[in-house]
């Protein structure tokens, strides 16, 4: 059986990833739809060997699809999400607009799956925030073991977390330095080349930024409540990959050997942990790679029960289109989409 599938924010970053993963994975479709706003309208993108050309959100009739991968920011998400679900077609939501919901199911597959069934109660499943999504996969096989306490996590994420505006102002900046010209600041309050900014997304009333309160409050609708998590979330100068400094007190003792034997057996997981010079994994060596990578897994002896470890994935990928893809495929292997429409 093959799908419609209709791609919302086609000419985005994640929207092109989305549709570049699509084609690599085979994903069963029958006709796939690069959607956007009208003034992107006619737009071509890629979709494996072919080229699509981006249709107006406001006027395409997504009765005719089965599947909506969506990546067009919040407000959009949150005024057409509905509209599209109410067609029919079951929306997999990029955005922050829906993650908090407690009728939209939030989701990452080698985490959660089975929550996915709840979708039924508004037809929209959320993908989570890009630095929630490594993390979780790979806290999930160390909370079955030793169940995780508290969680301290320190991120450095790449600028295309903030959109193809951001990496263009990196690139910018770091060839004005080169060339003795004036560094300009365009997407971020601080100079970003050559920097790093403790800031993304606004500022809370307790100190804290919006990326880090998603951190927590996803980490802990995805994998347990219980879990306690602090986080500083900080813009570097690299264009593509998320890493994070992760600390963990689990309620049982766990030894780093078995910790990474855990690892290494843990779907979406990769252990890079040779304890050498060059033995572990960069955002360089993660960009373009599908896996959640895990380096310098070792005890910390300042907990009772402690651990730390490295994660490092690509953003736009497992951070999100790939994620948004493999909610897609759980949705079909579970036969839980296409039925209504085929059968009508």
């Amino acid at each position: 059986m093959s799908f419609n599938v209709a791609v919302v924010g086609a000419t985005g970053n994640v929207g092109r990833e989305i549709l570049d993963i699509l084609a690599e994975r085979g994903f069963p479709t029958d006709k796939v739809f690069a959607i956007a706003s009208r003034r992107s309208q006619g737009t071509e993108v890629s979709f494996g060997d072919k080229t699509l050309v981006c249709e107006d959100l406001a006027n395409f009739d997504f009765s005719t699809t089965d599947i909506c991968l969506m990546s067009a920011g919040g407000d959009v998400a949150r005024e057409w999400a509905p509209k599209i679900a109410k067609a029919g077609a079951v929306v997999i939501d990029n955005s922050s607009a829906f993650r908090m919901d407690p009728d939209v199911p939030l989701i990452v597959p080698e985490v959660n799956a089975d929550a996915v069934e709840g979708f039924r109660k508004k037809n929209i499943i959320a993908n989570p925030n890009c630095s929630t999504a490594q993390l979780v996969v790979a806290l999930k096989p160390i909370h079955d073991r030793a169940r995780i306490r508290r969680v301290v996590v320190s991120t450095y994420q790449s600028v295309s977390g903030a959109g193809k505006e951001a990496m263009d102002d990196l690139f910018a900046q770091t060839r004005a330095v080169f060339v003795s010209d004036t560094v300009e600041s365009k997407k971020f309050p601080k100079r970003m080349a050559f920097n790093l900014i403790p800031h993304i997304d606004t500022f809370m009333e307790d100190g804290f930024t919006k990326e880090e309160w998603k951190m927590m409050v996803e980490t802990k609708k995805i994998l347990d409540p219980k879990i306690k998590l602090t986080a500083t979330c900080v813009r570097v100068p690299v264009f593509i990959s998320h890493s994070e400094s992760v600390n963990l007190e689990l309620e049982e003792p766990l030894d780093a050997d078995e910790a990474r034997e855990i690892l290494r057996e843990a779907p979406g997981c990769l252990v890079i942990d040779k304890q050498e010079p060059g033995g572990y994994i960069t955002p360089y060596e993660a960009a373009g790679e599908d896996a959640t990578y895990i380096s310098r897994i070792r005890n910390d002896p300042t907990v009772e029960n402690g651990l730390a470890m490295w994660v490092v994935a690509d953003n736009l990928r497992k951070g999100a289109a790939l994620n948004a893809v493999q909610i897609a495929e759980v949705l079909i292997n579970r036969k839980l989409v296409g039925q209504d429409r085929r059968a009508a």
